[in-house]
């Protein structure tokens, strides 16, 4: 990372960004170009720390096929947008906060899909939410293993910054 400053080093304040973000974009490998989606998502940290991020579906479609092609993929989520402005100096930059990684992804097996669209639901909404079994047999749930990750800050250091 080029800017040092701004790197969130602590794997818990990468998690809080995580949480705080509401849109995951995906980019999977293309023929020509990268191909890259927003998803609606959910954060899971297994016991050893793995982190998986769950998202669904269609059970067809250009996600699908590319996945089938090939699993690796890269994820972004970004939040905490705020433009700061000086109109005296004619600066201006943005506050943010931002987590990049990748992974592989795995097709979620039928049995295990209503864990994980609860997982999902869980970053959305507090209470647990009833899932409709007869949507859910309907809908492709993947999970990405996360392999490596990192979390990016940017803050307001002084008013002309």
């Amino acid at each position: 990372m080029r800017r040092g400053d701004r790197e969130v080093r602590e794997f818990s304040d990468i998690l809080a960004i995580i949480e705080r973000c509401d849109v995951c974009r995906l980019a999977l490998n293309d023929a020509e170009y990268p191909y890259i989606v927003p998803l609606n998502f959910g954060v899971k940290v297994t016991g050893s720390g793995t982190v998986e991020l769950y998202f669904h579906g269609a059970d067809e479609g250009t996600k699908i096929d590319l996945i089938a092609k090939d699993n690796r993929a890269s994820f972004e989520m970004d939040c905490g947008h705020n433009l700061l402005a000086d109109t005296e100096s004619g600066v201006c930059t943005m506050e943010y906060q931002s987590v990049i990684g990748r992974g592989h992804i795995e097709i979620v097996p039928d049995e295990e899909k209503y864990e994980a669209l609860s997982i999902l639901m869980r970053h959305y909404y507090a209470d647990p939410f009833p899932i409709n079994k007869a949507v859910m047999q309907k809908t492709a749930v993947f999970k990405l293993v996360v392999e490596s990750m990192t979390g990016k800050t940017r803050r307001k250091r002084n008013p002309s910054a």
